[in-house]
């Protein structure tokens, strides 16, 4: 099937690809705080933390923009307040039988909000005093933000891409 069969637009195609991008470096950075969270478990030394961080900050599209991993936070949090602002009122306006599924992405980024802020709290305070109660509270908080935000990105990903690119232009 041609993508004028599928009723798509290099335009829409492109900002579809777009957002996918983001999401994939989203994940991949998810990917390592996962595995910090299991480093900070065993009781691995904040060195070693700020070695494996500094290693993101060379290594990932993401975090090269950013200083640390708290602004991994921050990055998801801007990335969503651009689609709440932006990406929801296209899709809209040029979807109206999507308002469900724009409502529940709403809802999702209130409450990934609220875990990222979990998580940038819990993170503030690691050092190498922290008590493993704490420690544990941190790597708790990045499994729950990392299977919100993993479930949220692949529902997304499935329920507007049919509308996002068929967009010829972004919808007025």
């Amino acid at each position: 099937m041609s993508a004028r069969e599928r009723n798509e637009a290099p335009f829409g195609v492109a900002v579809h690809r777009q957002l996918k991008l983001i999401h994939q470096m989203l994940r991949n950075d998810l990917t390592v705080c996962r595995e910090l969270a299991a480093d900070v478990a065993t009781g691995a030394p904040s060195a070693h933390v700020a070695d494996r961080l500094a290693e993101l900050q060379a290594n990932s599209p993401l975090w090269n923009l950013q200083i640390n991993c708290l602004y991994h936070c921050r990055i998801v949090h801007m990335h969503h307040h651009g689609e709440d602002a932006d990406m929801f009122p296209a899709l809209r306006r040029s979807n109206p039988e999507l308002g469900v599924v724009v409502d529940r992405l709403e809802s999702d980024h209130r409450a990934i909000s609220v875990l990222l802020d979990n998580v940038e709290s819990l993170a503030r305070k690691l050092d190498d005093s922290t008590t493993s109660a704490e420690r544990d509270s941190l790597v708790i908080a990045l499994r729950d933000l990392g299977t919100r935000l993993l479930e949220h990105l692949a529902f997304e990903e499935e329920n507007i891409a049919a509308t996002m690119r068929s967009w010829a232009t972004w919808p007025a």
